[in-house]
């Protein structure tokens, strides 16, 4: 059944919010079944090692550049399109919110992305984390931080209304895009060989990367069939996080791919954790870890809404169509986690690596 003749049994905003919840599903599901989190990867190459986590990061983003700049080649997305894109992106807000993101998730031992998956399993942990995040980064988007926030992203601004496409600013040839996230995948299957990573694992990492092109692709083929304007998107977790929120809170919410994507990655997270007996409830260990993870997600609340993207949104989903603003707030996620896992946790912890 294609879009189309969905758009005969939903309206475009249930239509919308469909796409969400599976694009979502699969994300959830690889996921967890991979272990896929940012912070465990940057907390590794800290720490001197190249291991699993930095391997399984690695194939997520390099598989995402892949299935996304093949899909564009090939005509079934066109990432000028992405609402990423059609706005003006902030270098310095790429620049402070990444470091403040990156520093966020070592303090709450978890990305946005990883904790609302965690969540799904029962970590308890996670849930307050994530509601926490959720409410930090709405109040950055329309509440008290918002001035605050707009204030800090317009001090350096991208050119002409838009974001910055990297490829074009480059005059690179057609087909660059894909050959980058080919040049991603060397070394991403030389640490899974060094690591002696499994195919199963090789495969749940791809489909998260597979999860980010999903998402495009399919709002993007809504959006040319649509009446009414639709958002180009795809997973993000500061955004819908908020809009989550607020579709809870509010008496008239609206649907849309946001508002499936968060409860489409608990769904797939949660089914996978059932499938391999991994549910299990888990808390705080004591109040100081609480507190290091309330205010971790405070940091990475403010610092997503002002980065334009999470460790998702911006480092793979934006990394993906080569978003100017969204490389740069990866490469300072990348910074903010190292720094601070060495003047916070590897004092205490020493060369450890992450659990």
């Amino acid at each position: 059944m294609t879009l189309l003749s969905l758009l005969d049994i939903l309206d475009e905003d249930e239509l919308a919010a469909l796409l969400g919840l599976l694009t979502g599903a699969v994300f959830g599901f690889a996921a967890q079944r991979a272990s896929f989190c940012l912070r465990a990867a940057t907390v590794e190459f800290a720490r001197g090692a190249l291991g699993p986590r930095i391997a399984v990061w690695f194939l997520t983003f390099s598989t995402a550049v892949v299935w996304v700049q093949g899909a564009q080649m090939l005509g079934l997305f066109d990432a000028a399109e992405a609402r990423m894109m059609a706005v003006t992106g902030s270098w310095s807000g790429a620049i402070l919110g990444g470091l403040m993101f990156g520093a966020g998730m070592v303090l709450a031992r978890g990305c946005s992305g990883r904790l609302l998956v965690l969540a799904a399993t029962g970590n308890l942990r996670s849930v307050v984390s994530g509601l926490i995040f959720a409410v930090v980064a709405q109040m950055s988007l329309h509440g008290w931080l918002a001035p605050l926030r707009q204030a800090l992203a317009g001090l350096w601004v991208t050119p002409g209304g838009r974001n910055l496409d990297l490829l074009t600013a480059l005059s690179l040839p057609e087909g660059t895009g894909l050959v980058v996230g080919g040049l991603f995948m060397l070394p991403a299957f030389w640490l899974v060989r060094r690591n002696r990573i499994g195919w199963p694992k090789v495969v749940f990492a791809s489909g998260v990367g597979f999860a980010v092109a999903l998402g495009w692709v399919s709002t993007y083929h809504l959006s040319q069939i649509a009446f009414e304007p639709v958002s180009v998107t795809s997973a993000t977790f500061s955004g819908p996080s908020a809009n989550m929120l607020m579709f809870f809170l509010t008496e008239a919410p609206g649907l849309d791919f946001d508002i499936g994507l968060v409860p489409g990655v608990f769904l797939g997270a949660f089914v996978a954790a059932a499938l391999r007996r991994e549910l299990r409830f888990q808390g705080f260990e004591g109040e100081g870890q609480m507190r290091r993870s309330m205010f971790g997600a405070v940091l990475m609340g403010f610092g997503a809404m002002l980065a334009g993207g999470c460790a998702i949104g911006a480092g793979v989903t934006g990394g993906a169509i080569f978003a100017g603003t969204a490389w740069v707030a990866l490469l300072c996620m990348w910074i903010g986690a190292g720094v601070t896992d060495r003047l916070v946790d590897q004092p205490r912890e020493g060369g450890r690596l992450p659990g």
